[in-house]
């Protein structure tokens, strides 16, 4: 967070610097408001960029086993620019080394989902989920390991949880 704000104010200076130079080169007949309009400009031009480029960063950052899932992409009021080109806000990630097979039923997996949602700072969440491959039914589990049945779903075929967890 701290770093970001550095960085918004140096790229915010940066391009009060080059209306300065505009200014300077046309010989002062630019007019002055340009200065604080191109460091406002600066400023929120680096905001969208890093607001854009963190889900590139952060499955980059992801080791090979780990598989995403499933991508969360919104448009929100007060960024009229994610209107034009959605900005992905969370996703999830499948850690395919955490796959266990049941014992008792080779069709029933037991995995690690990862949450991963864009804010101030990253928030991860992780659960333990059930998928029965035969019915592609998917269960939470809570933290004693009980299913969580009111949230039981249906994945669909071409689900990626579905083809990453069960083929």
């Amino acid at each position: 967070m701290f770093w970001t704000f550095v960085a918004t104010v140096f790229c915010g200076l940066g391009a009060a610097g080059i209306a300065l130079g505009i200014r300077s080169l046309s010989r002062k007949k630019a007019p002055r408001w340009i200065i604080p309009v191109f460091g406002g400009l600066g400023m929120l031009g680096y905001l969208v960029y890093g607001e854009y480029s963190w889900y590139g960063h952060k499955a980059s950052q992801l080791p090979p086993e780990a598989v995403i899932v499933a991508k969360e992409e919104k448009s929100v009021l007060w960024r009229p620019w994610t209107y034009l080109v959605p900005q992905v806000m969370g996703f999830t990630v499948l850690d395919s080394n955490s796959i266990e097979t049941s014992a008792n039923d080779r069709d029933v997996h037991l995995f690690y989902l990862y949450r991963f949602e864009q804010s101030y700072t990253d928030a991860v969440s992780k659960q333990v989920h059930l998928l029965n491959c035969s019915t592609q039914e998917l269960v939470p589990l809570d933290d004693n390991g009980s299913p969580q049945v009111d949230q039981l779903r249906k994945l669909s075929d071409s689900n990626r949880l579905f083809i990453a967890a069960c083929f």
